[in-house]
């Protein structure tokens, strides 16, 4: 029995998520921004169309968006994570063999049998994700992972598709790789499309027909793997466990430049809760905490700093105030006054599974309070984030994201939750 993978990618997710409650903007052109209002991270059909380049900065793009009608949203990474989850779930339901390749992609192993009809197959999980979900998503199937991220590609970009697109069945591959530009291509890097075109190898059939010698040489074992998976020969797993992480970062730019320690220090705490939450539900614990400060360096008419300290843990921990409590002795070290800084963030290294811990011989251990951790976890699931939280990470926040176009929390808040009006002969019924 053969294997044909599928890679499952959400149409323009971030524009879809927030189209998904404002269903009169379906045909308009949308852009959703980055941290802090800065770049345009994601575009509608329409946007592109309009020649609106994908991480360009919004105050430089501000009139042409205005000039076009076009609807601009602050990021809102809480709803895009939780309709992410109602699709991967989906999918997991549908099929035993998933990786969730990133927030929008899904890869699928897909048994090949002689009764099972893949098109109807991927068709069925295309039309389950919309009915219940509502995200638009296209469907790639190939006998390797490389082949199946260009059969999605097709699959989004030609309308007769109809989002679906078997690379196996097509009956011309050699025409269709031929028209796949190598830098186009899963693995392939600028340096690694530079040294192909100057090998006179400008498309996909090209590298499928390249000499492996060659390329093993000027590309590795990356682009021989690649070359293989072009020629249908899979190389690459499908991961079905994510590999273990090997740090954790939690970091902002602020709406307004940061001159005061007591602000950095709101900012820290904050940024360490989240990344304590993070270790705690993948049940891990840290040795070593880093932070970092800096200026903007686009104010070359202000004194510039960039700096960090680390330090280390007596003992791995997950542990909010035990971590808060080593980033305040690292903060206060890396101040310096006179300096208006643009971003602060935190970075956790020395990751271990929160069971296994090396006793020190010299001190004890932190006082983790697992189970006060436990209920601040439970009670911020349920209720969303900072229902519970440290004092030392501030209320105000004024040096918060600048968010001033987001959308309402629709599907993680109840005060937020869209409000449904149906009305008949002129009474509202519901």
């Amino acid at each position: 029995m053969n294997t044909i993978f599928a890679l499952i990618d959400c149409n323009n997710f971030y524009v879809s998520c927030e189209r998904l409650f404002r269903p009169e903007l379906g045909n308009k052109p949308v852009v959703v921004l980055s941290n802090n209002d800065g770049c345009i991270i994601a575009r509608s059909d329409e946007a592109k169309a309009l020649g609106i380049a994908m991480g360009a900065p919004y105050f430089k793009t501000a009139s042409l968006l205005k000039r076009h009608g076009v609807q601009v949203f602050s990021s809102n990474y809480g709803l895009y994570g939780d309709l992410s989850h109602r699709v991967m779930s989906i999918l997991q339901q549908m099929e035993p063999d998933v990786e969730i390749y990133s927030i929008d992609e899904v890869f699928i192993r897909l048994p090949k049998s002689g009764d099972r009809d893949l098109g109807a197959c991927a068709a069925a999980m295309k039309e389950k994700i919309r009915q219940y979900v509502g995200i638009p998503v296209s469907i790639g199937m190939a006998p390797t992972k490389t082949l199946a991220k260009i059969a999605n590609r097709i699959a989004k970009k030609k309308s007769s598709c109809r989002g679906v697109f078997d690379l196996g069945a097509c009956q011309d591959q050699d025409a269709l790789l031929d028209r796949i530009p190598v830098n186009d291509i899963w693995g392939i890097g600028k340096r690694s499309s530079e040294k192909l075109n100057r090998r006179g190898m400008y498309t996909a059939l090209d590298l499928r027909n390249g000499d492996l010698d060659w390329v093993r040489k000027n590309l590795g074992v990356i682009g021989l793997r690649t070359v293989m998976e072009l020629r249908g020969v899979s190389c690459v797993a499908l991961e079905q466990a994510r590999p273990a992480r090997k740090s954790v970062v939690s970091s902002r730019s602020f709406s307004r430049p940061v001159t005061s320690l007591t602000d950095l220090k709101e900012a820290v705490a904050s940024y360490i809760s989240i990344a304590a939450e993070k270790l705690r539900a993948q049940g891990l614990a840290s040795g070593n905490l880093h932070v970092f400060l800096s200026t903007s360096r686009f104010r070359t008419d202000r004194p510039q700093f960039s700096g960090s300290r680390m330090t280390g843990l007596a003992g791995p921990s997950s542990s909010t105030p035990v971590l808060i409590k080593a980033a305040m002795r690292c903060l206060t070290d890396l101040y310096q006054p006179g300096y208006a800084y643009q971003k602060a963030g935190i970075l956790l290294t020395g990751l271990s599974p929160r069971g296994i811990r090396q006793q020190n011989l010299f001190c004890g251990p932190e006082n983790d309070n697992p189970s006060v951790m436990k209920a601040l976890d439970r009670i911020n699931a349920r209720w969303g984030r900072d229902t519970l939280r440290y004092a030392g990470a501030g209320t105000a926040r004024p040096w918060g994201m600048k968010q001033s176009r987001k959308s309402p929390a629709y599907t993680t808040s109840w005060d937020e939750l869209p409000i449904v009006k149906a009305y008949q002969n002129s009474n509202i019924i519901g």
